[in-house]
């Protein structure tokens, strides 16, 4: 009898085990394959670091079922060849544009005369993951500005807010050793990458034709001021092509290398989480400022079927937002979001809502031609 009894007792606890195990696969962190839902997006760059992320990807698959498969593209090809898969057959469920212009432009019809593809007609999507453009600078210079009356400090955050009176000084060739830098050789100049080849360089183009515009961007107000930008342009002198480069090359030769560069604010978020070591040597000396206005750059998920809706819904959810924020300097929602933007101490803003409009594609493609030539 007792040995029926411990054999009954045995059979109970393995029938727990086994029901233990598959809760365990569906609520945990274990989830089969076939539990998974594939999901192709065609993906421009600039967040390969935060869509890679281990616990997005872990998210993603324990509680919206979503195998993500992120394809790279050029956000040029994005917006002209036909979104299939390698394969040649597979289409996309979404697509995630590096910066509105394109997003915005792939909703339009396509110019079938200028070899642009068929599009898939776009159910949903939107401004997903933000960053707006900032100026890195230094103490000393930031200081100088300041008493210039071009750099104003509140809350603890420097905003430029004279930006015309800082184009001005550029423009005239104003040396900066004329605002009491006599350390730093050369006329006062802000370096960024080459708008012409590089998104981000073109990003901060359209701002500035926006602020020469006064915000009023017309054919007859960008006919006016792009000769003026130009000039701009062609006063900057040497650009790198990307980014990165560019933000290394401030961090490695200091102030005397790079005053001053344009960039994203996610550059720095980033960079403190990825090099803690190497932040906290230059943290105390760094300035991030943000220019009155500025301009955001986005980047847009377009969906394709109710496939591509669950993805772009999942970016929605508290832990991805809090994730794209703290380790990669993604803002997800409109001015912000609700995450603590003081733990790092440089002088981050909440909120940020002097921005101009990002400029519509026409706008930019006249803008790389004009700087081009």
């Amino acid at each position: 009898m007792k040995k029926k009894i411990v054999g009954i007792v045995i059979f109970i606890i393995l029938i727990l085990i086994i029901i233990g195990i598959g809760v365990w696969q569906n609520n945990g962190e274990s989830i089969t394959g076939s539990n998974l839902t594939n999901v192709y997006v065609a993906t421009g760059g600039g967040k390969e670091g935060f869509i890679a992320d281990e616990d997005v990807v872990k998210i993603m698959q324990k509680d919206y079922g979503l195998n993500v498969v992120y394809d790279t593209w050029s956000n040029g090809k994005l917006i002209v060849n036909p979104l299939v898969r390698e394969d040649g057959t597979t289409k996309y469920d979404a697509m995630f544009t590096s910066d509105q212009r394109f997003y915005d432009y792939y909703r339009l019809r396509p110019n079938t005369a200028a070899g642009e593809a068929a599009r898939y007609t776009v159910l949903n999507g939107g401004l997903t993951l933000n960053t707006p453009i900032v100026i890195y600078s230094w103490g000393e210079v930031v200081d100088a500005l300041e008493k210039e009356k071009i750099v104003t400090q509140k809350d603890g955050v420097y905003y430029i807010t004279d930006m015309n009176k800082l184009l001005d000084y550029i423009l005239k060739g104003k040396k900066w050793s004329d605002i009491g830098l006599k350390q730093l050789y050369g006329n006062i100049n802000i370096a960024s990458t080459d708008p012409v080849t590089s998104s981000p360089g073109a990003t901060y183009y359209g701002l500035l034709l926006s602020i020469m515009c006064e915000s009023s961007i017309t054919d007859q107000s960008v006919k006016e001021n792009l000769p003026k930008l130009k000039e701009f342009y062609q006063k900057s002198g040497y650009m790198n092509n990307t980014p990165a480069d560019l933000f290394e090359r401030y961090l490695k030769t200091g102030m005397g290398g790079e005053p001053m560069i344009v960039d994203y604010e996610k550059s720095m978020i980033e960079f403190a989480n990825e090099n803690p070591d190497g932040f906290a040597q230059v943290k105390d000396n760094i300035r991030v400022l943000y220019p009155t206005p500025t301009i955001w750059n986005s980047h847009c998920i377009a969906t394709f079927d109710e496939v591509g809706n669950r993805f772009y819904k999942a970016f929605e959810d508290k832990n991805i937002q809090q994730i794209a924020w703290s380790k990669y300097g993604f803002r997800t929602g409109v001015t912000g979001g609700s995450y603590d933007v003081s733990s790092l101490g440089i002088g981050i803003p909440q909120t940020i809502t002097s921005t101009v409009s990002s400029l519509k594609m026409d706008v930019y493609n006249q803008l790389i031609e004009y700087l081009g030539k």
